[in-house]
């Protein structure tokens, strides 16, 4: 059975249940890894055959702890996992643009296979305290979440990507 691996950061919240919520999805069609990004690590993304990438933006940029997967990984990585697929997921709270764009930068480097247009949930969260305070996403939004995880996940087992 094919792996999908996915790799999330999440301080407030809301990246995780994006996360768990596409890992829900997944369930079934694939063997689901979910890892924080602090854990993640080279060995993971060697051994999956297909990624979801769920990080929230802070300050219009993918998130420290998130770069720091890519960076501890990128170069164990390259060369490594061509082709494979990867599809991503942002917790915004204004447009979270700046951080899909970072993400697919290093995706390209690794030359994977972009699979499904990001989803980007946005919090319009504005304040220190808004931003500071948990997330609670919308189950429509979930929803999206989920569908990403199964489809992606299906595509896998079923040999399409």
């Amino acid at each position: 059975m094919a792996e999908l691996l996915i790799v999330y950061h999440s301080r407030t919240g809301g990246s995780r249940q994006m996360a768990q919520a596409a890992a829900a999805g997944a369930e079934g069609e694939a063997v689901v890894t979910l890892f924080s990004a602090d854990q993640a690590g080279p060995d993971d993304l060697l051994r999956a055959d297909g990624y979801l990438f769920c990080a929230p933006e802070n300050l219009a940029a993918v998130s420290g702890v998130m770069k720091d997967f890519f960076d501890r990984c990128y170069y164990p990585a390259l060369g490594r996992i061509e082709g494979r697929p990867y599809a991503q997921m942002v917790c915004a709270g204004s447009d979270g643009a700046n951080a899909v764009r970072q993400m697919a930068r290093i995706a390209t480097g690794w030359r994977l296979k972009a699979v499904q247009e990001p989803i980007i949930v946005c919090t319009h969260a504005q304040t220190e305290e808004q931003i500071l305070a948990e997330k609670v996403i919308p189950e429509d939004q979930l929803n999206l979440c989920r569908d990403l995880g199964m489809g992606l996940a299906a595509g896998l087992s079923m040999g399409l990507f």
